[in-house]
């Protein structure tokens, strides 16, 4: 049988910082993809306080697809832009940017999947769903409520659905012409510039499409600690998106921060009605005590299938997330830089 058509050229790029346990594995899933058409790989590694930049160089030395530059600031939209440029010299006629992360294991299909879909559809970015793996009671309880509608509302790279235009997916696979005229990612968001970029090419007219056979596992955070520190760092850049376009301001996004205000003021009337009265401010308490049993009740009836110890933790997972990302969103303050940058 003679060969088909030659596949169009691609440059999987990533910023890494930090992946020493994680990077060997995510570079081999790339270098394992069954795509038929050239392909190379760009990471822009990051300042690290492990051994991420020698095993970036290793991984370079063993295969010649692998191309290492670095990333002096250490910030994720300026790590992928530098990757980008990388990755386009050294594959010049590439015409699609697909995105990985230094700790995803991309599937064997998903670039052939990514491309395919691509063509098929004659969008302009595609991607699919992030899943959520855990390992112990904590992690496995924060996957589930991160693929569930109660923890992260009802997007589908989260919780799944058909395929179809959206409003933006996980990571992302470009076409490079739209990408560059674009002007790439925005180096302002040092956080939500995934979200940032596809608002930008929507509103440019370019089609951002979900596709559900694209499955990206993750591994999310293991600690209370790193996941309220995760989810308020992302309320606060949530609150800035909505700052920098009003228009996407929604109800889902809403709802975290009016609980936390709701909450905390419900919690200082009860307090000065117990000290200074008079006593029947006390009724306040039934705000968070409401939302406390409201969440337990929820976590009870969707999370029956986890193991006993996750579900234990489930509702306390849930009320990290909604509580953090909502008190980040009060708080604020996600915008160091006044200025716009893109590549």
């Amino acid at each position: 049988m003679p060969p088909g058509p030659r596949r169009p050229a691609v440059v999987v790029f990533a910023t890494v910082r930090n992946e020493e346990r994680d990077l060997q594995g995510a570079v081999e899933a790339v270098l394992q993809q069954d795509y038929e058409g050239p392909l190379v790989l760009a990471l822009a590694v990051g300042p690290s306080h492990d051994a991420t930049a020698d095993i970036a160089s290793s991984l370079a030395a063993a295969d010649p697809r692998v191309h290492v530059v670095e990333n002096p600031s250490g910030l994720t939209p300026q790590g992928l832009n530098i990757a980008v440029r990388a990755g386009v010299a050294a594959q010049p006629t590439a015409t699609y940017l697909i995105r990985t992360d230094g700790h995803a294991k991309l599937p064997s299909d998903y670039v052939r999947v990514a491309v395919d879909v691509l063509e098929r559809t004659g969008a302009d970015n595609v991607g699919g769903m992030m899943v959520p793996v855990g390992d112990g009671p904590v992690q496995e309880a924060v996957a589930f409520a991160m693929s569930h509608p109660i923890g992260l509302g009802g997007g589908r790279f989260h919780t799944g659905g058909a395929e179809g235009p959206a409003d933006t997916v996980y990571l992302g696979s470009f076409r490079r012409a739209t990408f560059e005229r674009a002007g790439g990612y925005d180096e302002h968001w040092t956080r939500a510039q995934d979200w940032e970029l596809n608002l930008r090419l929507r509103n440019a007219g370019a089609v951002v499409w979900f596709t559900p056979r694209m499955r990206v596992e993750y591994r999310p955070r293991d600690s209370f600690r790193a996941l309220a520190k995760q989810f308020y760092k992302t309320g606060q850049w949530r609150r800035e998106v909505m700052r920098r376009y009003p228009e996407t301001a929604s109800v889902r996004y809403l709802a975290p921060p009016v609980v936390v205000v709701a909450i905390v003021l419900s919690a200082v009337l009860a307090v000065v009605g117990v000290v200074v009265g008079p006593t029947w401010l006390t009724v306040g308490l039934v705000v968070p005590l409401a939302y406390a049993v409201g969440v337990a009740t929820v976590s009870i009836v969707v999370g029956r299938r986890l193991s006993s110890s996750a579900l234990c933790r489930l509702p306390a997972v849930i009320g990290t997330m909604h509580l953090s990302w909502g008190a980040g969103f009060v708080r604020g303050g996600a915008a160091p830089r006044p200025t716009t940058t893109r590549s």
